[in-house]
């Protein structure tokens, strides 16, 4: 994907050290990466690759040890607590593998949180979290609380979510991991239509097959990018590489 817009996501030699001494580990080693508008860019990588850690520094959700994370043009690092708790309800919608929702609260009452928190008013932030909710499908369950719904519906209920308000960055970390495939195509179909409609998405999956929805798929091992290819060849750079770790993990 060919762009000159300026990015909506830029990591700058990133690194992120957990632990001191003997017990150091590098999760992320100098990443750089840029996400533009209109995006859909796949992670992929073994576990403790670095996908999830690229996830939440991202999301403003850590802080990296060393370089910058840009969102819309701010660095995270710069901002004050308060600040970027602002970027998270406002620009950067996180869509979590275990959903993340609130057992007390409806499917639309989940979903209108971020913009009640961020002092919308309440019939404001309902109006707009049924037209999420509609748009991943789910305006019928608004009601129901998240007991009451299947892993799908209360994974369309956390992407709704993240898809409130003008978010202009979606994270969604292994959004289909328990989920039928069915439903998880049904999921990312809503990112790619989304990002389609000028947002950015990052995706971290195991799954080629979902990775084939992304613009771009980057790899990661050991805390580096390895390699990055377009949505065509992603299966044949996959199966290259589990061919060249001799059945290891890519």
């Amino acid at each position: 994907m060919t762009t000159t817009t300026d990015p909506i996501l830029r990591l700058e030699q990133v690194t992120r050290v957990h632990g001191q001494g003997a017990a150091e580990v590098h999760a992320l080693r100098s990443v750089s990466l840029a996400v533009h508008p209109g995006e859909f860019v796949a992670v992929m990588g073994p576990s403790g690759s670095g996908k999830s850690t690229l996830l939440t520094l991202a999301g403003g959700l850590d802080r990296p040890s060393g370089g910058r994370v840009l969102v819309q043009g701010r660095s995270l690092g710069e901002l004050s607590r308060r600040q970027l708790a602002q970027v998270r309800r406002r620009a950067v919608g996180y869509v979590f593998q275990d959903y993340n929702l609130i057992p007390a609260l409806t499917a639309v009452e989940n979903t209108m949180l971020p913009r009640e928190l961020d002092g919308v008013p309440a019939r404001t932030a309902r109006r707009e979290a049924m037209e999420a909710l509609a748009e991943v499908g789910i305006a019928e369950l608004a009601d129901r609380f998240p007991d009451d719904m299947s892993g799908g519906q209360q994974q369309r209920v956390a992407i709704a979510r993240a898809l409130i308000g003008e978010r202009g960055l979606v994270l969604a970390d292994e959004p289909t991991g328990a989920l039928d495939s069915s439903t998880g195509e049904a999921v990312l179909a809503v990112l790619r239509t989304r990002c389609d409609a000028g947002a950015a998405a990052v995706l971290v999956t195991h799954e080629a097959r979902h990775a084939a929805w992304a613009d771009r798929v980057v790899f990661l091992r050991d805390g580096r990018m390895v390699d990055e290819t377009g949505r065509q060849s992603a299966e044949q750079l996959l199966a290259a590489a589990a061919g060249n770790a001799q059945g290891g993990e890519l």
